[in-house]
């Protein structure tokens, strides 16, 4: 019997002025849609820190403060079950996941960095363990991989082997590269044997950064069941979790090193 599992993307307004908005209109959204799992963007509450090239330590401190206050009243999104990102105390970028029953856990922290305009992430924070640990996150079981770290595809084939069903991708991308995040989550996908979900930060005005949204849901042979827009910011998919078992079997999946 087929274990089916509701799963939302995003694109998210994480502007300061924007936030809470958003915030309350996805809460709308799960109410309606009632998903098991929710992935938000890299990052989401706080302004993006890595694009001033200028290391500011209050608003690193203020920034992890607000990622704080923000997932201790994640229980108000209405979702059994979050991924997402955060900046910690020792200036790293953590993946966590969060459900009702146990608040916030954290499972890895970003290990490949970029360092260019808009993205000094090497500059404002230290690289974690090379760890790619496999996480519970409602139903299934679950990858993270942060932003860039989607173009390292032998961590995507890593979590084949570990028996991943979602590889969830936080992210914060500019709207000029999105047609390349799309192809890496496709491939990402493919070599997981896993549906890939991404949610991006959504920054649509003259910011410093303007992240280009397109959140997405694609299936474990690199089919596009989903994508995000200005008009929809949120979408919500049925997934098979049995059809990313199998697909562990399949080309090139089965193929070993």
């Amino acid at each position: 019997m087929s274990e089916i599992v509701r799963i939302t993307a995003c694109q998210l307004d994480v502007r300061d002025a924007h936030r809470a908005a958003a915030l309350a209109a996805l809460a709308e959204h799960v109410a309606a849609t009632r998903p098991d799992v929710v992935v938000l963007p890299e990052m989401p509450f706080s302004a993006w820190l890595a694009a001033d090239p200028e290391v500011d330590p209050a608003r690193w401190s203020d920034s992890v403060a607000a990622h704080e206050a923000a997932i201790k009243a994640l229980v108000e999104l209405g979702a059994p079950a979050v991924v997402a990102s955060r900046p910690t105390t020792g200036r790293r970028n953590e993946a966590f996941t969060w459900s009702r029953e146990h608040g916030a856990v954290g499972l890895r922290e970003k290990y490949y960095l970029p360092d260019e305009p808009g993205y000094w992430e090497a500059t404002w924070y230290d690289r974690g363990e090379r760890r790619f640990d496999l996480a519970r996150v409602g139903p299934a079981r679950a990858g993270v991989l942060l932003c860039s770290e989607l173009w390292f595809l032998e961590w995507a084939r890593h979590y084949a082997r570990a028996g991943a069903e979602l590889l969830c991708v936080p992210r914060a991308t500019p709207h000029e590269t999105l047609p390349k995040w799309l192809a890496a989550g496709q491939v990402g996908a493919i070599c997981s044997g896993a549906y890939c979900v991404s949610s991006n930060q959504w920054v649509p005005d003259g910011s410093p950064v303007e992240a280009g949204g397109l959140g997405y849901v694609i299936g474990p042979d690199g089919e596009i069941l989903a994508t995000t827009s200005a008009a929809e910011p949120f979408v919500t998919v049925e997934v098979d979790l049995d059809r990313a078992r199998a697909a562990k079997r399949t080309y090139p999946r089965y193929v070993r090193e």
